[in-house]
């Protein structure tokens, strides 16, 4: 495969590229843009598993059952899924930041809901209204890339992706302000925090510009319908999925491997989650050197490869010698096990970064649309997958089979998406 980016992505940059006096003004604004949407992202991802660590009180303090505790810990994620869409519709458009500042108001007033609830279903009422979480990244996504050039496009999408890690910072922050301040002091610090984005968007970016990158419903639609770009759609959510999939379960999979309580196991789980999130600002990055489809490639051979690692269960194997039998035990060492894990997170990540690119290319005018769809999908398999696995386990009694459905699931995602590049780079090079 060649070195170079394909044709089709080297007519999307050129026909990106603005020389007016005023965008070279909005790109180099790109230095206070992505640091605030970047912190943006992170608080609003720390609202996904907030419920995670808090709810455990909850679920003491009000004697919750089973399937009460469980739609707790989904609102956020499931309203999330059902606001991307409508979000990056209204970012379209209306303008990406007026989105991202009702989001961060909406989030902030959630959190207050979470302080001063003292039923069920006020924390069910807060939960779901974390769900605006969802709604800032598809904002998020489109604002930060046409504040951008083009050529830069992949390094800064994973920046701002990268903002994920907000997720796994609860497993650490969240106990800290629990044993300072009691539990109620974990809504009113993420309040203060979001109020402080809040503001600090108002008064260091500028109003959207109604002239440019704002398009209709159908012009969205339109866009987000061009040749090849659901095909990419459908791998990055089989990617993205397994990835979030993986950071859910990875916690009870290696506290029950290792005997560790699930606290500990989540703390573990750290070293997939962070190094995974923060992989997507190579991916992008060496998809603006190499092409998409070669780093995408790549980087799913090397996760492909970690998984075929993980998917052997430990074993015995018995030989008959002469005279006697020879026990040869098959087991990964935890130390080694650490590092496929962190490699397998590094390439997921990586993948995801580059797909990332590679699908706003496609479609950079309906950006926020488009990252409402990634999301959705990433979520309805984050969604399943967690089933599948329990259903796995209790079927076969292998831990280690999840990761060989992922190989599988993988190989195949692998197998289509370098069948698809194939023919795609031969229509582009005989037309």
């Amino acid at each position: 495969m060649s070195m170079e980016p394909r044709p089709s992505e080297i007519r999307a940059l050129q026909l990106s590229v603005d020389s007016t006096e005023s965008d070279e003004e909005r790109y180099a604004s790109l230095l206070i843009v992505l640091p605030l949407a970047l912190a943006g992202f992170i608080i609003a991802a720390a609202c996904w598993t907030l419920f995670a660590v808090v709810g455990v009180t909850l679920r003491s303090n009000f004697q919750l059952s089973e399937l009460q505790f469980g739609l707790l810990l989904a609102m956020p994620m499931a309203v999330s899924a059902l606001l991307a869409v409508p979000a990056g519709l209204c970012a379209s458009m209306w303008g990406a930041r007026k989105v991202m500042l009702c989001c961060l108001a909406g989030l902030a007033f959630s959190m207050a809901l979470v302080f001063f609830a003292d039923s069920f279903g006020g924390y069910i009422l807060a939960a779901g209204g974390l769900g605006l979480a969802g709604g800032f990244y598809s904002a998020g996504l489109q604002f930060v890339a046409i504040h951008c050039r083009p050529q830069r496009l992949g390094l800064v999408l994973g920046v701002f992706g990268a903002g994920i890690t907000g997720a796994g910072f609860n497993y650490y922050l969240v106990p800290l302000l629990h044993q300072a301040y009691s539990w109620q002091g974990v809504p009113l610090a993420y309040v203060i925090v979001l109020l402080l984005i809040l503001a600090l968007f108002l008064m260091l970016t500028e109003p959207d510009d109604q002239n440019a990158f704002l398009v209709s419903n159908a012009g969205a639609w339109r866009k987000c319908c061009a040749p090849g770009v659901w095909p990419l759609c459908g791998y990055f959510s089989v990617i993205a999925g397994s990835f979030f999939a993986l950071a859910l379960w990875l916690p009870d999979y290696l506290s029950a491997r290792s005997g560790l309580p699930v606290g500990l196991g989540a703390h573990q789980a750290l070293w997939f989650i962070l190094p995974g999130a923060l992989a997507q600002i190579a991916g992008g990055a060496l998809a603006d050197r190499l092409g998409s489809s070669r780093v995408v490639i790549w980087a799913l051979l090397l996760a492909l490869a970690a998984l075929f690692v993980l998917s052997y269960p430990p074993m015995t194997l018995s030989i008959e010698g002469v005279g006697r039998f020879y026990h040869l035990e098959i087991l990964l060492p935890r130390v080694w096990e650490g590092g496929v894990m962190i490699m397998l997170g590094v390439a997921l990540g990586a993948a995801i970064g580059a797909l990332q690119r590679m699908i706003i290319l496609e479609s950079r005018d309906a950006a926020a649309v488009m990252a409402g769809f990634l999301l959705l999908g990433a979520f309805a398999v984050a969604f399943v997958l967690p089933i599948v696995f329990a259903a796995i386990n209790a079927w076969l009694n292998v831990r280690s089979a999840v990761f060989m459905l992922l190989f599988v699931m993988l190989v195949a995602c692998t197998l289509l998406f370098a069948r698809n590049t194939r023919r795609r780079e031969r229509r582009e090079h005989s037309f």
